[in-house]
């Protein structure tokens, strides 16, 4: 079968949703993975659609240009501080541009406040065709697959999912079998990179590899080929692979290009020889 490829926007932040999704296009992608949920992050770009208008418009645009579809929307981050329906308007934007998914994360050790926020993001999404897939970041509260799963197990919501980041996965100590026992119906798509194998200790320097020196996929040290096997033939591969030097050398568009070609061979040939049955 033909495995299908999303540029995730973290790859190529610098680029606003409409360039990202020309871009995409002509790199050969399936779909477009976008930001419009501003965090306020340190030298993040803000392309919160609900409030851009004129963007919003040029990103529907360069969709009905190109003919790619936006695969998901992120990232509605659950912490102390947020009230899940202030998400609501990018909610909207998210079903307007065809997206089907939203990428959540948790951040606060309240273990049931998270959980209780968490589901109303299920909530709160539902009536626009959405699903909140969370990904487990080891930096954040919620820090593991299995403490992903729990969650999920906790608040039932039929249109919760659970999304894996490669990177995040490994720096977790989470183990690839691990993957084998989740509901496929959870498994809506799959953060793939590559990094160094050896797991930094110091927490800075794993933010700073997994936002800025991601690898190409295969030149790294991640156990790729073992979760690739474990997932399902039909899943979506996000391709989140920041890496700002390599950006600076061969530009956007040819860095864009050269994950997606080592992603898809990478696929293919693990998809041929599977470790698993």
């Amino acid at each position: 079968m033909k495995h299908q490829f999303s540029l995730a926007h973290l790859t190529a932040l610098e680029c606003a949703p409409p360039e990202l999704t020309y871009l995409a296009a002509q790199a050969g992608y399936d779909f477009v993975s976008i930001r419009p949920i501003y965090m306020g992050l340190p030298n993040e770009p803000n392309y919160d659609l609900a409030n851009n208008k004129a963007m919003f418009k040029e990103t529907k645009q360069a969709l009905e240009t190109t003919g790619l579809k936006v695969f998901d929307i992120e990232l509605a981050r659950i912490n102390d501080e947020i009230n899940p329906t202030m998400y609501e308007p990018a909610f909207e934007v998210a079903a307007e541009l065809g997206a089907k998914h939203v990428l959540s994360s948790i951040w606060t050790d309240h273990t049931e406040r998270g959980r209780e926020k968490f589901a109303k993001l299920c909530d709160v999404a539902k009536p626009y065709g959405l699903t909140i897939n969370l990904e487990s970041v080891p930096i954040a509260s919620v820090k593991t697959l299995k403490g992903a799963v729990h969650v999920l197990e906790d608040v039932n919501k039929p249109n919760a999912g659970l999304m894996i980041d490669a990177h995040h996965f490994h720096r977790a100590h989470d183990r690839p079998e691990e993957i084998q026992s989740i509901p496929k119906e959870w498994l809506n798509y799959f953060h793939l990179c590559d990094a160094q194998g050896q797991i930094p200790q110091d927490q800075a320097e794993m933010t700073r590899i997994l936002r800025e020196e991601r690898l190409y996929i295969g030149e790294g040290g991640l156990p790729l080929t073992e979760m690739i096997s474990y997932l399902p033939d039909d899943i979506v591969f996000s391709l989140e692979m920041p890496h700002l030097q390599r950006t600076k050398e061969l530009g956007t568009y040819g860095y864009i290009k050269q994950c997606l070609e080592s992603a898809r061979a990478f696929v293919e040939q693990c998809k041929k020889n599977p470790l698993t049955t």
